[in-house]
């Protein structure tokens, strides 16, 4: 099927003028996760991953990915019509430079320009081709049987769950703008939206939000792009006579008031069409940050405490989940993500998966952000790894956990146990970290690493990203990575600890607890720290653990933290799981 897709849209092209054509990954809103209707890139190649770029010659043809999906990208795509990329390792705009010109000097290439951020199109321009925006994306037209847009109702999110009236956010972000002397922002992201007026909904699968955009005006009031069919009459009312509500389509129309005034778009979140439908109406672009990110990012107690509840809640189907497969024969990575999902359904509040579970087998779980289907599923076999990375949403807070065990009966190479603990090393000496204020991600991303490198390890992914309060399990603007972006870690983030380390054709480890960022006591001359609150709760495969590879310190942070799941998990599990808990916690001196 790829091969008439991309025989169908390479026909396009003389007919649109152009020599070529982006496919990025993406729908007008920027995200990771999409609806159905907005997978134009896995209609095109077949590759399914959450971040990726195809770029499509006349007769060249290139997919490009991050590290997370090198493996899948191989696997699911036909290598006689893609050219398969490292993203970071040999960029789109570098390989364009090159086989756009060897196709056709002075090659105009196509895009559309709601799915392209100004900052995505800054670096394919420096291509050196011409860059053509489209009034429509061929791929559309072609789709035959592309799925209608979502237009589940958007929904109140209670004051109980946010901890802050919409009304007290908007004036506290208005005060930011009239202070950088802007006019205006525009919100494009849909969780900017939803966590700014207090509302959730259900257009995604995995996050709680309703799509649409916003303007906020200086003065506090918002003018809200949504399907009118979405809003009920209760939720105008929650929204309040501040909130103006208008179709996504007179989006743009409603840019053109802007003229000669400064409105806020964040370069790398803002589709390229918009920026520029407010420069050809003649206002001024402020180029900074989406200014609900970091208001976002740091919890309010009300939100750090459903943090709590969310992971107490979830710890349960973890644990049940986890004794089972101690005690399960004859599963498949499906068969056991149903059976942790059916774990997580009798939770209360459970609201659905923050992501698509990733039950990996043996080699299967050398593929990093792999996905168990029916053409790919396999036994969970005896005496192998399985690696599972799962996460569940729910009113009070998101929750995102990986745990990798040895399915048994037999003892584990040592080798691969030494793997194990140098990854739980890492895991440890981050979540233990106490550092002082300003330091961001980037600085700490090698905390982490610090026990694999010293035995010749490493991991092709971030070590931690940003998790949302009933948002997206992927939340900015913090990250601890090499990559990151030097945004200083604050109280009341939470990040993810997840350092790792895959052999391809064998077998995957991933270890990943979640952080949140609190207050530490001051150091020398009053120096303000932090350091990290650890709300994952759910035991380490003892299995795998090589005390003697874990300094006392980590073994005695191991130890404590063992004994809080024990604590807090135990009291709430059946009989069985209670007992293999107990079991599994055990000091390490001792078993």
């Amino acid at each position: 099927m790829s091969a008439s897709h991309l025989a169908d849209l390479r026909a396009e092209l003389p007919r649109l003028g152009v020599e070529g054509f982006i496919v990025p990954r993406a729908d007008e809103h920027l995200g990771e996760y999409v609806p159905a209707g907005a997978e134009r890139l896995a209609w095109l190649t077949g590759f399914t991953g959450s971040a990726g770029l195809a770029v499509v010659l006349k007769d060249r043809a290139a997919l490009f990915t991050d590290g997370r999906y090198t493996l899948q990208a191989e696997a699911e795509t036909d290598p006689a019509l893609w050219e398969r990329h490292h993203i970071l390792e040999d960029p789109p705009e570098a390989w364009l430079a090159q086989r756009a010109l060897d196709t056709a000097p002075g090659a105009r290439i196509g895009y559309d320009p709601m799915l392209i951020s100004e900052a995505g199109l800054r670096r394919l321009e420096k291509a050196g081709v011409a860059m053509v925006p489209l009034a429509a994306n061929p791929i559309d037209a072609l789709w035959n049987d592309r799925p209608a847009p979502p237009r589940a109702p958007a929904r109140a999110h209670p004051l109980a769950f946010a901890g802050e009236e919409s009304a007290a956010k908007r004036a506290r972000l208005a005060r930011m703008l009239v202070e950088a002397g802007e006019d205006a922002a525009i919100l494009s992201d849909p969780a900017a939206v939803n966590w700014l007026l207090n509302i959730r909904g259900q257009d995604l699968e995995f996050t709680p939000v309703a799509l649409g955009f916003a303007i906020l005006e200086k003065d506090a009031r918002v003018e809200l792009f949504m399907a009118r069919e979405k809003i009920s009459q209760s939720l105008r009312d929650w929204l309040g006579p501040e909130i103006a509500i208008s179709q996504q389509a007179d989006l743009g129309p409603a840019l053109s008031r802007f003229r000669e005034k400064r409105v806020r778009a964040d370069p790398s979140e803002t589709p390229a069409g918009l920026i520029a439908t407010l420069r050809a109406a003649g206002a001024e672009i402020s180029e900074a940050p989406d200014p609900t990110l970091l208001a976002k990012a740091c919890k309010n107690p009300t939100e750090q405490e459903g943090a709590r509840i969310a992971h107490r809640r979830d710890a349960v189907a973890i644990s049940r989940f986890l004794a089972w497969l101690s005690r399960a024969g004859g599963e498949t990575e499906c068969s056991a993500a149903a059976r942790l999902l059916l774990f997580r359904k009798q939770l209360q509040g459970f609201a659905g998966e923050s992501f698509p579970a990733i039950s990996g087998a043996g080699e299967h779980g050398a593929i990093i952000h792999y996905r168990s289907t029916s053409k790919t599923d396999r036994p969970i076999r005896p005496n192998e790894v399985y690696l599972v990375d799962s996460g569940a949403q729910f009113p009070e807070g998101t929750t995102d956990i990986t745990r990798t065990v040895w399915t048994g009966p037999d003892a584990p190479p040592r080798a691969l146990s030494e793997q194990f603990t140098r990854v739980l090393a890492g895991n440890i000496a981050l979540a233990t970290l106490r550092f002082p204020e300003g330091v961001a991600g980037l600085h700490i991303d090698a905390i982490a690493r610090r026990a694999l490198w010293d035995s010749g390890l490493d991991f092709d992914h971030g070590t931690g990203h940003g998790v949302g309060s009933f948002l997206s399990v992927h939340e900015g603007p913090a990250r601890i990575s090499r990559q990151a972006p030097p945004v200083a870690l604050k109280p009341g983030m939470i990040l993810s600890d997840e350092p790792g380390f895959y052999l391809p054709g064998s077998h995957g480890i991933r270890l990943e607890n979640l952080l949140m960022v609190q207050p530490a006591p001051d150091g020398i001359a009053g120096k303000k720290f932090l350091a990290f609150e650890t709300l994952t709760l759910a035991p380490f495969a003892r299995r795998l653990i090589l005390p003697d590879l874990l300094d006392p310190s980590a073994r005695a942070w191991l130890d404590a933290y063992h004994a809080q799941v024990r604590e807090s998990v135990a009291p709430a599990l059946p009989p069985e799981d209670r007992a293999w808990l107990e079991a599994e916690t055990e000091p390490l001196g001792r078993g």
